[in-house]
């Protein structure tokens, strides 16, 4: 039986230049080239899960960022799941499971629960692992006010970290603002 290679968990502040770079070009080519800058930004100021393959080659990234959001009157600490990448050709190996297995474990020690926005390729994992769609509004918090995010419904997962029960759907989750893709 082969070993799993091991998942290593840093903040961005312990990664150096050189595996910031490594792992932007893991993202480049994971997303072929629809990765932007901004993409890039929201990835980083959190916990990175980096698996590397026995050779060292880094072949699986996923962030966890902290992110607020208003609901009902509170203001709630979340877990926002960014980058989550597998290099092509080592997909479909569970190297995805095992980082969001590690960003999940930060996500339930850190915060009131998690949240993500799924590609049309990615949301099959999601809803593996128990996260499941948003069923009501979504906003964000803008200069000018709060934004509807109509567009965002049906791709935005979440799933309640440990302890913890998702907020009602009654009341739609408005999250903060931020450049690019708000979600």
């Amino acid at each position: 039986m082969t070993e799993l290679p091991a998942v290593h968990a840093a903040h961005t502040y312990e990664l150096t230049a050189a595996v910031r770079d490594e792992i932007r070009a893991l993202l480049d080519t994971a997303f072929e080239g629809e990765f932007g800058d901004h993409d890039w930004e929201h990835s980083l100021g959190g916990v990175h899960a980096l698996v590397r393959d026995t050779g060292g080659l880094l072949v699986a990234h996923g962030s966890v960022v902290q992110r607020r959001v208003l609901h009902e009157g509170r203001s709630l600490r979340v877990g926002y799941v960014e980058a989550v990448a597998v290099r092509p050709g080592r997909r479909r190996q569970g190297l995805g499971h095992r980082v969001m297995g590690a960003l999940e474990r930060v996500v339930d020690g850190a915060y009131a629960f998690g949240a993500l926005s799924a590609s049309d390729a990615g949301a099959a994992l999601y809803a593996a692992r128990g996260w499941q769609v948003w069923p009501g509004g979504l906003a964000a918090l803008g200069p000018q006010g709060t934004v509807a995010l109509p567009e965002e419904e049906g791709s935005t997962y979440v799933r309640p970290a440990a302890g913890h029960v998702l907020p009602g759907a009654g009341h739609p989750l408005v999250f903060d603002w931020r450049e690019g893709d708000l979600l």
